[in-house]
Order: C-alpha cells, then structure tokens, then sequence
C-alpha cells in the first residue's frame, strides 16, 4: 500500500543496516529499495548493501532527483518499491 513514513536519517552518513531496517519490516515485502543520497551519489557501506540483498531486498542508490523518477517509474510497472529520500 502506498504510505509515507518518517525515516530519521539526515545524510548518507546515517544509512546503515539498522535505519535501513524499516524497509525489512514493510508488508508487503518490497523487492527494491531506491535511496536517494540528496545531491549527488554518495557509495554505502558494501556491507549494508549486501545484507540488503540477502534480505531479498535490492537496493539502487542515485542522487536524489534521479532516485524520485526511478521510485515513479518502478511504481508505474506495479513493481514492490519504497524510497528513501534525503533532500538535496
């Protein structure tokens, strides 16, 4: 269903496998996780990625203008997505 939460992390600093643990908890499980980093691309932790994944979750990391057009376009194709967006 779509719903809008509160995701308390202020930048790609704050990204880690625990505030990431929102999106493990939403029914329906999502297959894709779209994280915009705010202005630019920012790279993760490899290890947080990874534990995405074997959570059954892919991520895809943009800046976050590209990231709000994925997340529509994934959406448009009635694919299981959710967006985690800092503002640029």
């Amino acid at each position: 269903p779509r719903s809008i939460l509160q995701w308390n992390v202020g930048s790609h600093r704050d990204i880690s496998h625990e505030s990431l643990s929102l999106f493990r908890l939403l029914e329906p499980q999502i297959e894709i996780l779209v994280l915009g980093t705010g202005d630019r691309v920012e790279r993760l932790h490899p290890a947080t990625l990874k534990r995405m994944r074997e959570c059954g979750i892919a991520v895809e990391v943009q800046d976050t203008a590209n990231a709000c057009a994925t997340f529509n376009f994934l959406m448009n194709e009635r694919r299981m997505v959710a967006a985690g967006l800092i503002p640029p």
